[in-house]
């Protein structure tokens, strides 16, 4: 059974900072991209940080460039996102995403989303 599970989330003072972390299971994990997306209330779901399968490349939005930074550990089957400096336009449901390319056909697994709410 694939899952993909984020932790990690909560509620944070501007400024302050939070690790998400998202474990994957049922599948190769290392053979994956894993996409870091938040949804705010009313908004479109929109890609904070990627990086490749073997972590050789990482992607960033601009709105998060410098102040996160997105890693993995294909031994723990765990990708992890570093939040440091939020603010409360960081406030979002936290989603991962596994993703591979196969010749024509594209493979998504989703998880269910960790909250994260910068407020003072």
């Amino acid at each position: 059974q694939v899952q993909l599970v984020e932790s990690g989330g909560g509620l944070v003072q501007p400024g302050g900072s939070l690790r998400l972390s998202c474990a994957a299971s049922g599948f190769t994990f290392s053979l994956y991209d894993i996409l870091w997306y938040r949804q705010a209330p009313g908004k479109q779901r929109d890609m904070v940080a990627t990086i490749t399968s073997a972590g050789g490349s990482t992607n960033y939005a601009d709105s998060v460039k410098g102040r996160f930074n997105i890693s993995r550990d294909n031994a723990k089957n765990t990708v992890y996102l570093q939040m440091n400096s939020l603010k409360p336009e960081d406030t979002a449901v936290y989603y991962c995403k596994a993703h591979r390319r196969l010749l024509t056909l594209n493979y998504d697994y989703w998880g269910q989303g960790t909250q994260v709410t910068v407020s003072s």
